[in-house]
């Protein structure tokens, strides 16, 4: 059966689309909510929480970095329902920008687009070089390089087949790390209340003991908490890519809120469960210096192999994390091609619905920023990571945001509220408090000089987006909204 039409910006209805509408978009819906929650979750769980987790607890303490995780879980909720809402009413592949082109303006969503692949085109290399890294613990004598081929080769053919493909693929990748997350909070926190069978050491800390540290509950003051909220909000990025998949599931209406759910309720027990037996096992002021923090809780409870264990799943976190981005850099480049805004050939498929030519020029940026990590790691690479950090938080303001005009225009154009399929709820709370929480993180790393290349670089791509697009499509846009 040859794919139907692709959804066009300026055939967007003015009302949400009915649930039981048939499917609008060249790409095939194929996957469920269990795929879904799963690409999510692979796209969240990677080297956030596996290796950078040990910076939120130095910086913030170990109380610090619980509140952290724990105001970051809650941000993720608020934007997930702004989302839940938006993807149901426009059930479109790579939907993020659609959602701010159709409810703030052309070039917020050209903007938010180039944002949103940037994180990700960034990633994918970022992936690629610290797994190439870790696999020299067991072939030292294979250059990384080699692997960085190996994977990628990997991760692009598990994208090219099909999307139900992907979604299987990402769904096994994950239970490997939700494992490993799993075991970490069970044996850890059976640790803390002195349950340690495998070890013979009698020096692990009892319960919360290590909260209370020589410069209190906060050590570093509750700046140290604020500062680190960036580095929270980029662990927790990846719930959005259940947006990104809308258009590629079936039974959105159903599914989508189903999924959300689930990732949210999923993400706080595991992000929030790990964060407080690691804080609660290592002094604050000890974790994550050499090691990651999985490692050292799992070779203080008497795990043998722990580090080669822990090698095995960062490696496969690593690798979920870039195939969820390939995923979701692909499907940008279809959608902008779509609407006119990137070049025609963005939008071919192949006979499985497959977008190749904007998988193929998605493969090629990651490898791009995987070289700009080597050749220059000071400069290029550089802004290339600081405006992915930047783009995490700008993406969700750009959710709520579009979330909050999207709402307002449909009760102004006469919808009823209660003929939504899903709304999200307290509004216009939930976007407004979603928006404000992001954007005092961005303010919160201006403080932080490790952090605050972000703003250096974030903002005048931001700027450049806007000004590019006004001089290459904004009268075409202009006439398409007329």
């Amino acid at each position: 059966m040859e794919p139907s039409a692709p959804l066009q910006l300026d055939h967007l209805p003015d009302a949400p689309a009915s649930p039981t509408a048939p499917a609008e978009t060249g790409l095939r819906r194929t996957m469920g909510p269990r795929h879904l929650i799963m690409i999510a979750m692979g796209g969240v769980i990677g080297s956030g929480l596996f290796l950078s987790s040990g910076y939120t607890i130095s910086q913030a303490g170990p109380l610090g970095a619980v509140l952290a995780y724990l105001v970051g879980a809650f941000v993720v909720y608020l934007v997930m329902a702004c989302l839940g809402e938006l993807a149901i009413a426009y059930p479109v592949s790579g939907a993020f920008h659609i959602y701010a082109a159709r409810s703030i303006g052309p070039a917020t969503g050209f903007t938010t687009a180039w944002l949103y692949w940037l994180c990700w085109a960034v990633a994918i290399g970022s992936e690629f070089t610290a797994s190439g890294l870790l696999m020299q613990r067991w072939f030292p004598g294979v250059e990384v390089w080699v692997w960085c081929v190996v994977f990628a080769a990997i991760l692009f053919g598990l994208n090219a087949v099909s999307s139900r493909f992907f979604g299987e693929s990402e769904f096994w990748f994950s239970i490997v790390k939700v494992g490993a997350i799993i075991a970490l909070i069970v044996l850890g926190g059976a640790a803390l209340v002195g349950f340690q069978p495998l070890s013979e050491s009698a020096n692990h800390p009892f319960l919360f003991e290590n909260f209370n540290t020589s410069g209190g509950l906060f050590p570093n003051g509750f700046s140290g908490v604020l500062v680190t909220a960036l580095a929270v909000f980029y662990a927790f990025s990846g719930s959005e890519l259940i947006g990104v998949a809308a258009g590629e599931t079936t039974d959105p209406a159903r599914n989508i809120p189903k999924a959300m759910r689930s990732t949210v309720v999923r993400l706080l027990i595991f992000f929030v469960g790990a964060i407080a037996v690691i804080a609660a096992t290592v002094p604050f002021d000890q974790v994550g210096l050499d090691e990651s923090p999985f490692v050292t809780v799992f070779s203080s409870v008497g795990i043998p192999y722990a580090a080669d264990i822990m090698n095995f799943v960062i490696i496969t976190a690593l690798l979920s994390a870039g195939n969820s981005g390939l995923f979701s850099c692909a499907r940008m480049l279809y959608s902008l091609s779509d609407e006119g805004h990137a070049p025609k050939a963005l939008k071919r498929l192949t006979r499985r619905g497959i977008p190749l030519v904007a998988l193929s020029v998605s493969m090629l940026g990651g490898l791009a920023s995987l070289i700009s990590s080597v050749v220059a790691p000071e400069t290029v690479y550089l802004a290339l990571v600081s405006v992915a950090g930047f783009a995490v938080v700008g993406v969700w303001m750009s959710i709520t945001a579009s979330h909050f005009f999207h709402r307002r225009a449909f009760i102004r154009n006469g919808g009823q509220v209660a003929d939504l399929a899903y709304k999200a709820p307290l509004f216009p709370l939930v976007p407004i408090l979603a928006f404000t929480l992001c954007l005092v993180s961005l303010v919160g790393i201006a403080f932080d000089p490790n952090q605050v290349a972000a703003l250096y670089f974030g903002i005048p791509f931001v700027a450049a987006c806007y000004i590019y697009f006004h001089f290459m499509h904004g009268r075409r846009a202009t006439k398409q909204i007329a």
